[in-house]
């Protein structure tokens, strides 16, 4: 579906008219091709006095072939650059956020469009002291707020990263640095990201950072879920595609294109967990990604909502993961430095009327991550979520124009997200390099006003 009010705005007389009338600039924002250099400009790179984590992010971005510029340089030559990098893990007082103000304000309009900001900070609940704790937790305000002051695409993340780093958790936070100072990460802003312990492995070729993985797609049929399914084979997997019998002509034409291969099944079938775990086995031995993206809606406000509206959803979205994740887990499908990523919404984050159901489900795979994430770190896989906002769609497609244009304008980015920044956000978490994000709920939304 396309958003013809963003692409009048492209036009000269488009971006006339929104300057005098001050309606909402939808930037045209940069995404990911294959073959892009990581940023399309120098980075600038600085530190709280007596920050950790420094010395290891100067030499992770480095060797991605990225320009650094220090702060006190750019003081004498001002430049533009593709990112800010803070490394914030120094502040242990609140008056030390001063540091903050004295590195990003006289670089607020030096930012490329469509650039980052990236602070690392320490997880609060590891600071050795309230007051450590108290200006670690400050930063998330910080980062929030940039992403919806400096525009013109420009985003802006938190990394919290843990005291007891060790190299795994050095390669998650490549990775996440990978995604986030990417085009791959272009619809999401304001986020907080948890980097701990884990498994985790860098691939040989960052440009195919999950060859050699065997990757479970379901819902793959269409959407997003198709696009999950070309993203990830763009990156070296072969995915199994499943879904419903109902959609196996546009499965099966989502498979042949990627050269994967097509499961037709109702994943609310009792013995669909069997079929699927014995077909996983048989064919490949192990499956080392689960995205678990199926997932239907039957919308009604509660009060007139009949009970079969209300067991559909949650069986397809919530329960039929829990039955899956049982039974592959159960017979060791899922080795060591595996993946299980679940789609999860805003919706179930701040809730929607006539969405009940939805609602309910989205919340319980986000408690799904939260309970699972420290029970899989024992077996070395790590389990995530991510959030879509207002993804064009089909589906969106159908929104009367007024909520729909309400849906694509609230965000500090103005516009809605593709299919492809939700594949390209799921495809970081598979990645066998980032094991050690786990029980993270990454929103793809644009920095949303809804559950903000």
């Amino acid at each position: 579906m396309s958003d013809r009010y963003a692409s009048f705005v492209q036009t000269g007389a488009g971006r006339a008219l929104v300057k005098r009338l001050g309606l909402p600039d939808p930037p045209r924002l940069r995404r990911h091709t294959p073959g892009d250099p990581l940023v399309p400009g120098p980075v600038l790179l600085g530190a709280a006095e007596g920050s950790r984590l420094t010395e290891q992010v100067t030499k992770l971005l480095t060797f991605a072939g990225v320009e650094l510029r220090d702060p006190v340089a750019a003081t004498d030559a001002p430049a533009r650059y593709a990112a800010l990098v803070y490394d914030a893990t120094g502040i242990t007082d609140s008056t030390e956020l001063r540091q903050l103000y004295d590195f990003f304000h006289p670089q607020a309009r030096a930012v490329l469009p469509s650039g980052r900001v990236i602070v690392l900070g320490t997880p609060p609940a590891e600071c050795g002291t309230p007051r450590e704790a108290t200006a670690q937790r400050a930063l998330e305000g910080l980062t929030r707020s940039i992403g919806k002051e400096f525009g013109r695409g420009v985003t802006a993340q938190l990394v919290y990263v843990t005291k007891d780093a060790d190299t795994d958790t050095l390669t998650g936070l490549e990775s996440t640095l990978r995604f986030l100072l990417s085009g791959r990460s272009a619809y999401v802003s304001g986020q907080v990201v948890r980097v701990g312990a884990g498994t985790a492995r860098p691939p040989a070729d960052w440009d195919r950072p999950l060859d050699g993985q065997i990757v479970l797609v379901t819902g793959a049929a269409r959407g997003i879920g198709a696009a999950l399914a070309r993203v990830l084979a763009r990156d070296g997997a072969h995915v199994v595609a499943l879904d419903i019998p109902a959609a196996g002509d546009e499965l099966a034409a989502v498979a042949n294109e990627i050269g994967g291969t097509a499961v037709q099944l109702d994943l609310t079938a009792p013995d669909a967990p069997d079929r699927l775990a014995k077909h996983l086995a048989d064919r490949h031995g192990r499956v080392d990604v689960v995205v678990h993206n199926a997932g239907i809606t039957r919308d009604k406000t509660l009060g007139r909502m009949d009970a079969d509206r209300w067991d559909s959803v949650i069986d397809v979205n919530l329960s039929s993961q829990e039955r899956i994740n049982d039974v592959l887990l159960a017979r060791d499908l899922i080795p060591a430095g595996g993946r299980i990523v679940a789609v999860s919404s805003i919706a179930g984050i701040a809730g929607n009327r006539g969405q009940t159901n939805y609602a309910t489900s989205k919340a319980g795979v986000i408690g799904l991550v939260d309970s699972l994430a420290p029970v899989l770190r024992e077996r070395g896989v790590s389990v995530n979520a991510v959030a879509p906002g207002f993804i064009e769609t089909r589906l969106t497609a159908r929104i009367p124009l007024m909520l729909r244009e309400a849906g694509r304008r609230m965000n500090s980015l103005a516009q809605g997200g593709l299919p492809v920044d939700v594949a390209e956000t799921i495809g970081w978490l598979a990645w066998p390099a980032s094991g050690a994000v786990s029980g993270n709920v990454v929103r793809v939304c644009g920095q949303s006003l809804l559950g903000a």
